[in-house]
């Protein structure tokens, strides 16, 4: 993991598709954010991901898959975010990542909503069948937020959903935006509130991530 910053809102970046956790640095988009981490705003954590033990693996079963998956937000929730917390003094983190990287970030958001206070995704990817060959048991569906969401009607975890702030930010012509429309559909069904930010002229690449990032990133609250 790398991280850049002294103090400030902690905000955890999931790495795009089977990258590696100085992505964010390479591509730009810790260079982008420089201001508001010279600043002291936000403090940035930058976790490696498993993707290609996980989601990618052709060699196992998409029942370990999913398992792997599983035991990955296990070491983000104890040793990342809990890190974070004792590292900045808040109770609360903003989990945010590019593609694959905001399927990442919203799974944990919204299985421990308690624990975000920000969710921001660029150009996010969603759902995760299309790891699954056709399989699909219990585990799937509960780290399939497109699946799980749809069916919530826990109070508790809804009450914590909607102190959020959720921005799904996506373009005209981002090979995800129909996974953002769904997604935002759903959580406007669970008068859940958040912004789908739908930009024109925009695709799925880094340079308008990057625009994203730092707007979303204004928007923290310390």
């Amino acid at each position: 993991m790398l991280v850049f910053g002294e103090s400030g809102y902690p905000v955890i970046v999931f790495p795009t598709s089977r990258a590696k956790y100085y992505q964010a640095k390479d591509f730009g988009l810790i260079n982008a954010a420089s201001n508001l981490i010279d600043t002291g705003k936000v403090k940035i954590y930058c976790p490696d991901s498993i993707d290609n033990l996980s989601w990618y693996n052709k060699n196992i079963h998409p029942a370990d898959r999913v398992k792997t998956q599983i035991a990955y937000e296990e070491v983000i929730l104890n040793d990342v975010i809990e890190f974070a917390f004792q590292d900045t003094g808040f109770d609360k983190v903003a989990l945010t990542g590019c593609s694959f990287g905001g399927y990442h970030a919203s799974n944990i958001t919204f299985r421990n909503p308690e624990k975000v206070g920000y969710l921001y995704t660029m150009g996010g990817a969603s759902n995760i069948k299309r790891f699954l060959d056709g399989y699909y048991d219990d585990n799937c569906y509960f780290n399939n937020p497109p699946d799980f969401l749809s069916n919530l009607s826990d109070e508790k975890i809804l009450n914590n959903i909607n102190k959020i702030g959720i921005i799904l930010g996506t373009g005209d012509s981002d090979m995800c935006l129909d996974e953002n429309k769904n997604l935002s559909q759903i959580l406007t069904q669970k008068q859940i509130p958040h912004w789908l930010d739908v930009r024109k002229n925009t695709g799925h690449d880094w340079n308008w991530w990057k625009e994203m990032f730092v707007e979303y990133l204004n928007k923290i609250k310390v």
